[in-house]
């Protein structure tokens, strides 16, 4: 009997101390590793998590006002709210980019960003990862203007992506071009605000004060200053019927920066059949850092482990 006891002992010990192992596989990726990507002889700033089992790899691309840790790796002590770990706990690596002028990123001498430099830095960026990891293609998620940059990339060149995930995609597709910045003109530099990084997050409740707080924090030390951006006409030079990309169309339910409307043009227009879009019950503009996050990574999830079963 204390034989049996004792084995039995010893095999719980054991358990617990592969489970604790098993999560310090993930937990010792809690600080992002930096590496700088040259596109077309600039530094790109590039963040990773990565896990040694992965099932396949991730590229997020950030949004208008934010850089890539803030939006994509936000860290609250007791809350889990980062999506890179989030991907990391299913069995995925990822890597977060930072734009010119964004996040650890220097603009570059033009001081100034269009969509077609962000999506050539894109495209840049996938094919130093794709290199890196045996030539495997890589998963696109962009979010709000990433969603636009990452669709603008696959259009150009899509031969490093495996797929595609859009969230809070903003862009009429129908629109007109406005009048934009001439080469010549005068570079705002407005800085950032406190109430400008605290916007996204729109229905009460669905996030503690004590992130938004962070999130604040964060992302006002990594962008104090807005990047200034010309020629965003390029944003309509998008064609959905060029895009043969498996797509995932994530929309929150309640983000009124990305309402159905101009969901719907961008989902009947793209020529791929195999193409999902999912509605994110109770989700706003920042649906995968709230509440509705387990269904915003599940949908996630499900959508890519197709590809990497």
């Amino acid at each position: 009997m204390q034989y049996l006891v004792k084995s039995t002992l010893i095999l719980l010990a054991t358990l617990i101390g592969f489970l604790a192992w098993s999560d310090a596989a993930i937990a010792d990726n809690s600080t992002p590793v930096r590496h700088t990507v040259l596109s077309d002889g600039h530094p790109m700033a590039l963040w990773e998590k990565s896990r040694d089992d992965t099932k396949g790899i991730i590229l997020f691309v950030h949004g208008r006002t934010w850089s890539g840790l803030p939006d994509f790796d936000l860290q609250v002590e007791g809350e889990d709210l980062s999506l890179m770990d989030g991907m990391l706990e299913q069995g995925y690596s990822s890597y977060a980019v930072d734009l010119r002028g964004y996040g650890a990123t220097p603009r570059d001498a033009s001081q100034w960003l269009s969509p077609s430099k962000a999506a050539n830095d894109v495209i840049n960026v996938l094919q130093w990862i794709s290199e890196r990891h045996n030539n495997t293609q890589v998963h696109v998620f962009g979010w709000s203007y990433g969603s636009v940059i990452s669709l603008l990339a696959s259009q150009k060149n899509p031969d490093n992506i495996a797929s595609l995930t859009l969230f809070g995609f903003w862009l009429d597709l129908d629109a007109e071009a406005d009048t934009d910045t001439p080469d010549n003109g005068t570079l705002e530099r407005r800085v950032n605000t406190a109430t400008a990084a605290a916007s996204d997050f729109i229905v009460p409740g669905s996030i503690s004060q004590r992130a938004i707080d962070t999130y604040v924090a964060v992302s006002l030390a990594a962008d104090p200053v807005r990047v200034d951006w010309r020629r965003e006409s390029e944003f309509l030079s998008i064609d959905p019927s060029r895009i043969t990309l498996p797509v995932l169309l994530v929309q929150g339910e309640l983000d009124p920066i990305a309402p159905t409307d101009l969901q719907a043009k961008l989902f009947t227009r793209l020529k791929t059949a195999d193409k999902s879009w999912v509605v994110i019950s109770g989700g706003d503009h920042a649906a995968f850092m709230e509440t509705p996050r387990p269904m915003f990574i599940g949908a996630f999830k499900a959508f890519i482990d197709r590809f990497n079963p």
